[in-house]
């Protein structure tokens, strides 16, 4: 699947025309935000696997 310039165009134009021209700044920002906090609990998360010494296996 290879997307290209045209596709690219198309995909904006739509989502344009689905939100508006006022609400792709707020979109933007959200999402911005969103991935920000993922990348963060991410990091988060393989700080604390770090951390932890492997457990004992039981039997």
């Amino acid at each position: 699947m290879n997307i290209g310039w045209p596709e690219i165009l198309l995909i904006l134009l739509v989502v344009l025309l689905l939100f508006g021209a006022k609400r792709l700044p707020d979109l933007a920002r959200s999402l911005g935000k969103s991935l920000r906090e993922f990348k963060k609990g991410r990091e988060e998360g393989d700080a604390s696997d770090e951390k932890k010494p492997p457990s004992a296996p039981t039997a």
